[in-house]
């Protein structure tokens, strides 16, 4: 493959007609949510668009994040890397390791320093000066700071390298924190979820390729193409809230009929995502559809937010008794959740003052 190829000319060298090219621009500007007319435009920018490339870095994770970028399907996770972006260092996917591994990644920094995409996932531990977790002998605190200074943007894949997740629940024996608690310098996108959505990570990517930018963001960094609407007003139950039916159990004859879960601990109201629009599954499902409330995991501390199975707080009373008109009831939600929505701009200014390995020690 040429080096300074355009992914045009790449395409056409491995045979992809026009007509399969469009194809895929059409997908990827309905997958970001531009308008038909659009299309042209995305053909336009992917014709002359180079091959970035793309460092994904994973700390205190699961490999969950991972495992949902490889059940991506449009565009497909082979797509992307093998001609789209050019993955240069992944833990979890690449062929090399050990000192091999850390050459990739040093090269990659040095040929494309300024330019590169870095793709963080897990939370950064700082507690015993990083000693909680460390890759070739490097903290992870050093290793972003290291392979962050040559990044032209950074995507904090996941929940965890968006707010911390699960390692910064409460107790946090590790003083996990964000990529954006340590890294105040550099354009970051934050695509929270336990884990995010396959096409939502790529189509994130998607959008940097056909741009050559970071998609518009909301108060805490999330692109407002995914994360714009919450799940509650695109659900497909809402109509059975807006009436004041909901399922008392998990299998009584509402649950059954598909009435409202907000009884049972849905998260929707006060959850942004993309869950009840893109879904799961190449689109087959999400969680409310398969009977199950939201657990609000793409929202800040979501783990330490309550009961997952206790009721968003708001003041309309027992939610057992409707006795006030469904309107004031959904407008009684609405305000709990802009009411949150304040809190999480609060957390989110707090989260950008940055933090030291010395500032997690007092604390603990």
């Amino acid at each position: 493959m040429a080096e300074h190829e355009t992914l045009g000319e790449q395409l056409r060298r491995q045979g992809i007609s026009r007509r399969s090219f469009l194809k895929f621009c059409a997908a990827t500007a309905s997958l970001m949510a531009l308008p038909p007319g659009m299309v042209g435009a995305v053909a336009a920018a992917l014709e002359k668009a180079r091959r970035p490339s793309v460092i994904w870095l994973s700390f205190q994770e699961c490999t969950g994040c991972t495992e949902s970028l490889t059940r991506s399907h449009s565009p497909t996770i082979e797509s992307l890397i093998f001609g789209a972006i050019s993955l240069d260092y992944h833990h979890t996917l690449q062929a090399a390791s050990g000192h091999a591994a850390e050459a990739a990644r040093e090269q990659a920094m040095h040929d494309a320093d300024g330019s590169y995409l870095l793709l963080v996932d897990g939370s950064i531990p700082l507690g015993q000066g990083g000693a909680y977790s460390t890759i070739a002998g490097m903290t992870n605190l050093q290793m972003l700071e290291d392979t962050a200074k040559g990044a032209a943007a950074i995507v904090a894949v996941g929940s965890c390298a968006a707010f911390g997740g699960l390692p910064h629940a409460d107790p946090n024996p590790t003083g996990a924190v964000a990529v954006s608690d340590i890294i105040t310098d550099k354009p970051i996108i934050n695509v929270p979820g336990c884990p995010p959505i396959p096409t939502v990570i790529t189509g994130v990517l998607a959008h940097y390729l056909t741009f050559g930018s970071i998609p518009p963001l909301d108060e805490l960094g999330r692109p407002l193409m995914f994360f714009g609407d919450s799940i509650h007003d695109r659900c497909y139950r809402r109509p059975f809230y807006d009436k004041g039916l909901f399922a008392k159990t998990f299998d009584d004859e509402g649950a059954r009929d598909g009435w409202c879960l907000y009884e049972l601990g849905c998260k929707g109201p006060t959850t942004h995502n993309a869950c009840a629009t893109v879904k799961w599954n190449e689109g087959t499902s999400f969680p409310i559809e398969s009977g199950h409330p939201c657990l609000g995991c793409s929202e800040p501390d979501f783990w330490d937010a309550g009961s997952f199975y206790n009721p968003v707080p708001a003041p309309i009373g027992d939610t057992g008794k409707w006795a006030v008109p469904a309107v004031a009831a959904g407008a009684a939600v609405g305000v709990a959740a802009g009411l949150y929505g304040r809190k999480r701009k609060a957390d989110a200014q707090a989260r950008r003052e940055p933090l030291t390995v010395k500032d997690m020690e007092d604390k603990s």
